[in-house]
């Protein structure tokens, strides 16, 4: 391929809106172009790198046994109301109405596939002779972000892998779940990615074990927790915290005298904290909660944040929310935020994180508007149910493996990988013929990886000063010939005798047959990211030499004309096998 001859649009200055290296960096490599907020066109260059991972992610799957199909981007209502996902995703959704025939078909515009691929089992598949099958698609989903940035980080239309597992047994499905895992390790192993697999929760997916897969980065919207010695690690939603916190503080600790203060207006830790010159860890917050409709205190330390999934299972819960307004104060006697465990209105359940279990003279809600209650005790003033571990976990946390402290890093999630159970067969009634003639609910597992995500991925922590630093796998063209002088014949002519010997030997290459200086070649080369350049100038010409670099390394090597093809070939080959 010739430069002049593709759409390349690179850009000297940072776009405006574009915060975060991939985003300006695949903006101003000329990958991608803005449509809207939200939305983007891949450009040659960058639809050459994703149909490259879109290939490896194909390879893989077929090899660990999934069979590839391709469902519909747009879906009925009704499915996702059979599931109650409509009010899962809530303004995620995009949904329409088509008028058909005179009449109003709803229809949502696909998230993700569970309901569709279901529904497809449930007409299909009938006995346990057909099971077990992987199948999956690459489609493109759509979700109403309501802030959208981070440029392909986080979109309303984005191109995704996904694929659905289906069993006759729990061991059927551990053994896929097992095998879709490796698969997952191998794709971003083979994409270059610095991955990082975490214990997950399903959010409203729904099901029970999941991972995510994980991309360290700074400007990574999640937080994962991960222990350095024994390299436990999982999501703040689903991170356990090692042993069970502080003992009960000691009889010769003084508890001093409880008083109700005046706290005018001051609903927040920190409004509080400030008022009474108090740390945040002297302050309990009491939260109410109803699980399964029926409320619940929960008490959590003031510099730490409640884990409704963690009181879901604790509680063995289908549901926990945060109390309306109105339930807060039936049971407080107080309006939202002077919450306190002590003397409240309506008798609930009271379960403590551990961390309050240490905890003395410490800070809580009065259950009396605009006052809060100083030198409060356990046992003396008030008392728990269950102490738990209810919390999101934080750094210095005590690892549950191994008791080492752990630490949080920000990441981009590129995958994850569920235990769905039955939660969808169930709701669409999929079932089969068993070996013993009973009919049974088909279990599922569900795996996702977001392929438009591990291209920006690895931009936003493959890059230097100078631009983009592709591996060969996912790079656009592998190697990018630059003659200095276009004007001069023979250095054209033996550009484009190189260009065609090497993708006649199955290189991918470029060749910038642009009449521009040197300077803006070699910047836009390294800009883009093209792992080999290859330089043509006279001086080395009449020395039948070429100049060769690597895009990551700082040294020039130089390569005898009758050589350089072979020497190529071998190292780009290497490369791929990397």
């Amino acid at each position: 391929m010739k430069w002049s001859r593709t759409l390349i649009p690179t850009l000297k200055e940072t776009p405006e809106g574009a915060e975060i290296p991939s985003h300006i960096l695949m903006l101003r490599a000329g990958l991608i172009a803005q449509v809207m907020a939200g939305a983007y066109t891949y450009l040659p260059l960058g639809l050459r790198s994703l149909h490259k991972a879109i290939n490896i992610v194909r390879e893989e799957m077929n090899a660990a046994g999934c069979v590839e199909l391709f469902m519909t981007a747009l879906c009925p209502t009704s499915l996702y109301e059979q599931t109650n996902r409509v009010e899962a995703f809530g303004d995620v959704l995009i949904k329409s109405v088509l008028p058909r025939a005179g009449k109003k078909v709803p229809v949502v515009f696909c998230p993700t596939h569970e309901e569709e691929i279901t529904d497809l089992v449930a007409r299909y598949i009938s006995s346990y002779r057909q099971l077990p099958i992987t199948l999956y698609q690459i489609q493109t989903k759509f979700r109403n972000e309501e802030r959208p940035k981070f440029g392909l980080l986080r979109t309303s239309e984005f191109l995704m892998k996904d694929a659905y597992s289906f069993h006759t047994n729990l061991e059927s499905l551990n053994e896929t779940y097992r095998k879709m895992y490796d698969a997952y390790c191998r794709i971003f192993t083979r994409c270059g990615l610095e991955f990082l697999p975490v214990e997950a929760e399903s959010g409203p997916i729904g099901g029970d074990a999941s991972h995510e897969f994980m991309i360290p980065s700074p400007n990574g919207e999640d937080n994962v927790v991960y222990c350095p010695g024994c390299k436990y690690a999982a999501n703040t939603e689903k991170a356990e915290i090692g042993g069970t916190g502080p003992d009960e503080a000691g009889p010769d600790v003084p508890r001093k005298e409880s008083a109700v203060i005046e706290t005018p207006d001051m609903h927040t830790i920190e409004q509080v904290c400030a008022f009474l010159k108090a740390k945040p860890h002297k302050v309990v917050k009491t939260l109410i909660y109803l699980v399964d409709d029926k409320p619940v205190a929960i008490l959590v330390r003031g510099d730490h944040d409640a884990n409704d999934n963690k009181i879901r299972r604790l509680l063995n819960a289908s549901s926990v929310v945060l109390a309306d307004e109105k339930t807060v104060e039936r049971v407080t006697g107080a309006p939202v935020g002077f919450a306190g465990p002590v003397a409240l209105a309506e008798q609930v359940p009271i379960i403590a994180d551990f961390t309050v279990r240490g905890m003395v003279n410490m800070i809580v809600g009065a259950n009396q508007a605009d006052r809060h209650r100083v030198n409060v005790n356990l046992h003396r003033d008030f008392d728990v149910a269950q102490f738990a571990d209810v919390r999101n976990a934080t750094a210095g946390d005590v690892c549950p493996r191994c008791g080492q402290k752990m630490a949080i890093e920000n990441a981009i999630e590129v995958g994850h990988v569920f235990k769905l159970g039955t939660k969808y067969t169930e709701a669409l009634s999929a079932k089969f013929l068993d070996v013993d003639e009973t009919q049974k609910t088909i279990i599922m597992g569900c795996y996702g990886i977001g392929i438009s995500r591990i291209v920006a991925g690895l931009v936003e922590t493959h890059y230097d000063e100078s631009g983009i630093i592709w591996p060969v796998a996912l790079a656009p063209y592998e190697v990018n010939i630059c003659p200095v002088k276009v004007s001069d014949p023979a250095s054209m002519a033996l550009a484009e005798k190189l260009h065609d010997e090497l993708e006649r030997r199955g290189i991918e290459v470029i060749l910038d047959d642009r009449d521009q200086r040197a300077g803006v070649k070699f910047k836009d080369s390294d800009l883009v990211g093209f792992p080999l350049r290859i330089t043509i100038g006279e001086k080395g010409l009449a020395e039948n030499k070429v100049e060769w670099k690597w895009r990551w390394e700082k040294e020039s090597h130089f390569e005898s004309v009758d050589t350089i093809v072979d020497r190529v070939v071998s190292m780009i080959q290497t490369e791929r096998k990397k």
